[in-house]
C-alpha cells in the first residue's frame, strides 16, 4: 500500500555528481524519518544518511561535506545531490521511510527498489 520509487543514479566519473530521489506514495498519513543506505558488493548495506520530519540531518563520516540529503514533505520524496564522487562511493543506493499509514498507527519501515551508482576512477 505504500511504496518508495528510486530514480537516478548511473555511471559518472570520479569528481562528478549524481542527484537520487526517492518519491513515496499509497496511503500515507505522515512521514517521519527518511534516509539513505548503500551497499557495495560483498559489505553490508550502510547507512549514508537521514534527514527527520523537521530537517535535521545525519551523515556517515565518509560522505560528510560532499553529499547532502533533503526532502520535500508535500511531495513525500527524499533527494540525495552527490557531489564530489569517489570510486568507493560505486554501490546500489537505497532509499527508506518510516511511514506512519494511519493517524493511530505506528511507522513501518518501507525501502526503495535500489539504484546502481558507479563512479569510475
Amino acid at each position: 500500500q505504500v511504496q518508495l520509487v528510486q530514480s537516478g543514479g548511473g555511471l559518472v566519473q570520479a569528481g562528478g555528481s549524481l542527484r537520487l530521489s526517492c518519491a513515496a506514495s499509497g496511503r500515507i498519513f505522515r512521514i517521519d524519518g527518511m534516509g539513505w543506505y548503500r551497499q557495495a558488493p560483498g559489505l553490508q548495506r550502510e547507512l549514508v544518511a537521514t534527514i527527520t520530519s523537521g530537517g535535521s540531518t545525519n551523515y556517515v563520516d565518509s560522505v560528510k561535506g560532499r553529499f547532502t540529503i533533503s526532502r520535500d514533505n508535500a511531495k513525500n520524496t527524499v533527494y540525495l545531490q552527490m557531489n564530489s564522487l569517489k570510486p568507493e562511493d560505486t554501490a546500489v543506493y537505497y532509499c527508506n521511510a518510516d511511514v506512519v499509514r494511519r493517524a493511530s498507527n505506528s511507522p513501518e519501515d518501507y525501502w526503495g527498489q535500489g539504484t546502481q551508482v558507479t563512479v569510475s576512477s
